[in-house]
């Protein structure tokens, strides 16, 4: 960063690094000389929301200026939700929002990512100024922790925050705040709600309320959680986050109509969100609400065309509303487009599963029982890997309907004994042998498979808490073998790893075998706070600065853009 302010305690705004984004020319002139009559030098313009993307990719901005509509392409809150998510911009960066929008919906999405102002034009340059100064000051207490941000050491960022307190106790609120993300970013929740924790105590902060919230329904206390959203929610019925939350809360518990209402309500204040109208798509599915699940799915595809967010499980959504809309043709419509723009053997995959339960929905069932076999053909090819949760219980509801038995119930068993810890998503799988008439043959198979899933990964702590370290390794790669998707198998098993070079000393090959135990974790399940917890005692441990954890990160960051929030 440049220096921050003048002798005089004036800022000088001279030799910071500013990017412009609109498609008007006029007024991006606008803005440039305005800026220059500040003194601005370095002044980047871009026309569109790409443009804008491939320049912060390239450069660190110390102010943007971005406005809301950006014509064809993305728009501004597509912008600024991109650079938050790939991490494009700093802690002490400004981004203003420009916008002649004053609907409620352009102004909520834009707040969802926390833009540092909203402006609405026209904007004077008196106007600009004072915005500028207010937010510049404020966000300079960051300045020092940039760094360590853009290095990705969040825990070091963190520490930061906590040293800059009694430099800047103005800002401890803002500073603890801070803190308390990057913790999460780290993968530190303990830290984190520890933060959340001590704020609270000073005043009832809705931020610190539904950070504390997301922790605890993260450690399963999902009913305490949910009292906090909805007490957030009485006192800002604005406060978009809470809503998005509490439906998730309500979904843990199985009260997904509890559920539906919070996200409808959730969408009619900021609909232009992918994500929300995806969720909301997929429960008015579950609860065949055909008419919202339309609407949303129609939404999702829509606004998602140029979002980071843009997602295939809409348009497998949006099938399965033609699919029970007896439209076959706009179905297959849709998965073709599925398959056209994101590619990918899982995406064939689900397309195909997809066609099947259309056809089954449609009355063809001929051609739902030839996709069948076609699926029951895949599964018995040993050398494929199994798709994730959501597509396996699909699988086996196509093959059930279609009359196929054996298959979808080992894919049951296979969901049951890597999840046997989830509650409820063991409801989901009864649900579907209830469907198949298989009810109490389904929860026998349930608890048979729940058990194998839990001995096999006791002996294993039994044998690391026995010291027999070794041994633990030994069996743990056999449960991985056999659990390959179980997230506590996988983490126990990588914890057993660290705990051998921990006492032996640092071995590439344990290493190495627990980097890509972890891997696959991020691959199946991103943003786990255990991951990044790992990571880092393995850095601690690797010679060299920790380059062999270094090195895996940096995979990490690659196919993510980075640690997201919990």
């Amino acid at each position: 960063m440049t220096a921050m302010v003048q002798s005089d305690g004036e800022i000088d705004w001279g030799e910071k690094r500013y990017l412009i984004v609109d498609d008007f020319v006029g007024i991006r002139q606008l803005l440039r000389e305005s800026l220059r009559n500040l003194g601005a030098k370095h002044i980047d313009q871009a026309a569109s929301g790409g443009e804008g993307m491939m320049l912060l990719a390239k450069t660190r901005y110390d102010v943007v200026l971005c406005d809301y509509n950006l014509g064809d392409g993305k728009n501004g809150q597509q912008v600024l939700e991109e650079a938050r998510i790939r991490n494009l911009i700093l802690p002490s960066s400004v981004w203003l929002m420009v916008s002649a929008e004053k609907s409620v919906e352009s102004v909520m999405g834009a707040a969802e990512h926390q833009p540092d102002a909203y402006i609405i034009k026209p904007i004077t340059e008196g106007v600009l100024l004072t915005r500028l100064n207010r937010v510049w000051l404020k966000k300079q207490i960051f300045r020092e922790i940039d760094q360590a941000y853009a290095d990705k050491d969040y825990l070091r960022a963190a520490r930061l925050c906590e040293q800059q307190i009694p430099v800047n106790p103005l800002h401890e609120i803002d500073l603890l705040r801070m803190k308390a993300t990057l913790q999460l970013k780290a993968g530190d929740p303990i830290g984190a709600r520890k933060v959340y924790e001590h704020v609270l105590q000073e005043r009832d902060y809705n931020w610190a309320r539904c950070g504390l919230a997301r922790i605890m329904m993260h450690d399963g206390e999902v009913e305490e959680a949910q009292k906090m959203f909805q007490a957030v929610i009485a006192d800002n019925r604005f406060y978009i986050d809470a809503f998005d939350q509490l439906a998730r809360a309500f979904q843990l518990q199985g009260k997904h109509e509890e559920a539906f209402d919070v996200l409808q309500k959730a969408a009619k204040l900021s609909p232009n969100s992918v994500p929300r109208q995806r969720t909301l798509g997929q429960t008015a599915l579950r609860l065949d609400n055909i008419p919202v699940a339309e609407k949303a799915f129609r939404k999702c595809i829509d606004i998602g065309e140029y979002s980071v967010a843009k997602t295939v499980d809409a348009y497998f959504g949006m099938a399965r509303v033609c699919g029970k809309k007896n439209d076959t043709k706009e179905a297959i419509r849709l998965l073709n487009a599925a398959v056209h723009q994101f590619g990918g053997d899982q995406v064939t995959l689900r397309a195909k599963i997809t066609e099947g339960l259309v056809h089954h929905e449609t009355g063809d069932f001929r051609r739902a029982r030839k996709s069948g076999d076609e699926l029951e053909t895949m599964l018995a090819d040993e050398s494929r890997h199994r798709p994730d949760t959501a597509t396996c219980l699909d699988m086996a509801t196509l093959l059930f309907a279609v009359g196929v038995k054996e298959a979808p119930v080992g894919l049951l068993c296979y969901i049951a004994r890597n999840n046997h810890d989830n509650v409820p998503l063991m409801d989901e799988v009864q649900k579907i042998f209830d469907r198949a008439r298989m009810g109490d043959e389904g929860i026998e198979l349930i608890r048979s498979a729940r058990k194998e899933a839990a001995d096999m990964m006791n002996k294993g702590v039994l044998l690391w808490k026995s010291d027999r370290l070794g041994e633990a390794i030994d069996w743990m790669r056999v449960a991985r073998n056999a659990l390959p998707h179980n997230m506590r198998i996988l983490f126990n098993s990588a914890q057993i790893l660290i705990s051998r070079l921990q006492q032996t000393g640092y071995v590439r090959e344990l290493a190495d075998e627990a980097i890509e135990v972890l891997m696959h974790v991020d691959a199946i399940a991103p943003g786990q706070p255990r991951f990044a917890q790992l990571m880092e005692q393995l850095a601690m441990l690797a010679p060299v600065s920790g380059v062999v954890a270094a090195v895996a990160a940096s995979e990490y960051e690659a196919a993510n853009g980075a640690v997201p929030d919990r």
